[in-house]
């Protein structure tokens, strides 16, 4: 049977080695071989877990931040409520289940997920029944209104192009073949106009990312809410300017190395948070806030507090675990951040502080 390996093995040997971004696509999307196209990665029995699966706190956290955004700027509707990458739909129930009390949120709700997935789609239906929910392969489809969106751990799959500087030049990350087994090099020195910017803060050797796939998405976003308003919350792993090479592999909730299984662990990388914020111009960011002070704003220790006296023994113990692993700084607290980006003319958001200022938000 072909495999994927064999597969990419064959295209490099044919048209030359890939971009670090063409591997990613085609180990996270090929049709037949691809880890998202192929299977639900999450939870136990998958390759690692995200906060929605760890506590329902954190999709409550979520779903009052939203809807108290809601509130404060006037209660539009309809309104479309969003999520990039849902997963199997768990964050988004969460969302709905602690809305579910604000007077007209509901009703003034159209769904819409963005997910490429037909596994994980299935998943989001069953999740989600009986609401309605509209799918979408891009955000490109996603409908002119007031739109008030969530995308946690979304952009960290998005593929990116990787760029060693050499001079006033760029080399790119490529994969190629060694001895017939797939290898990192490098291509030839080249200016890379959309790293112009980064000749003034990097030096030789050093390696910037870029993910041209995160300003299209951000766009699209920006221009609905720009337009007819809302909010975008953004949850993901990375930091306000990216250097050095953050692409990670996992498979079986362990690290592994990016090229020896090919379709078979996920592939990504950490987000700079400073392009999406240019990206959704001219949109405000509020300033890059550790998830961990995001959710404790919102006060989810005094929500772990009234659902922790209804545990006792190995439940209590887990729930508490699950706490401390979504806030504390050694833990998601940290590493995890969370971008608010609204119009100008908007009320700050819950948890956020606003860059009133004008410097980096971070």
């Amino acid at each position: 049977m072909t495999t994927l390996i064999d597969l990419i093995k064959t295209r490099i040997a044919t048209t030359g080695p890939l971009s670090v971004a063409d591997y990613m696509t085609d180990c996270l999307m090929h049709p037949d071989h691809g880890y998202y196209a192929t299977r639900d990665p999450l939870g136990a029995k998958g390759d690692f877990t995200t906060a929605p699966e760890i506590s329902q706190m954190f999709g409550e956290m979520l779903g009052l931040c939203i809807a108290q955004a809601w509130l404060d700027q006037g209660a539009p509707s309809p309104f479309t409520l969003a999520e990039l990458g849902p997963g199997r739909g768990t964050l988004m129930a969460d969302i709905l289940r602690a809305t579910r009390a604000v007077p007209g949120f509901h009703a003034a709700a159209d769904l819409h997920m963005v997910e490429a997935s037909p596994v994980l789609r299935a998943a989001q239906t069953r999740a989600l029944a009986p609401h309605t929910l509209t799918h979408h392969d891009t955000a490109n489809t996603l409908p002119d209104g007031p739109l008030y969106l969530v995308a946690n751990e979304f952009f960290d799959a998005l593929p990116i192009r990787q760029f060693i500087r050499e001079g006033e030049m760029w080399r790119e990350r490529q994969v190629g073949l060694k001895d017939g087994a797939l290898a990192f090099g490098l291509g030839t020195p080249a200016p890379v106009p959309a790293l112009s910017h980064r000749l003034a803060d990097t030096r030789d050797g050093d390696l910037v990312e870029l993910c041209p796939a995160a300003a299209p998405v951000m766009g699209e976003i920006a221009a609905r809410i720009q337009t007819h308003g809302g909010v975008a919350l953004i949850i993901d792993y990375g930091d306000w300017h990216s250097l050095g090479d953050t692409l990670q592999a996992l498979k079986d909730h362990a690290p592994a190395r990016a090229l020896d299984t090919p379709g078979e662990a996920d592939l990504t990388a950490h987000v700079d948070f400073e392009a999406l914020a240019c990206a959704a111009a001219p949109l405000t960011p509020h300033l890059l806030t550790p998830q961990g002070v995001f959710l404790e704003r919102l006060g989810i220790t005094g929500r772990a507090q009234a659902l922790a006296t209804k545990l006792s023994g190995a439940t209590l113990d887990s729930h508490i675990a699950a706490h401390r692993r979504l806030t504390h700084p050694d833990e998601m607290g940290t590493l995890f951040k969370v971008l608010g980006l609204t119009r100008a003319d908007a009320p700050d958001l819950p948890g956020l502080t606003r860059n009133h200022q004008g410097a980096n938000p971070a």
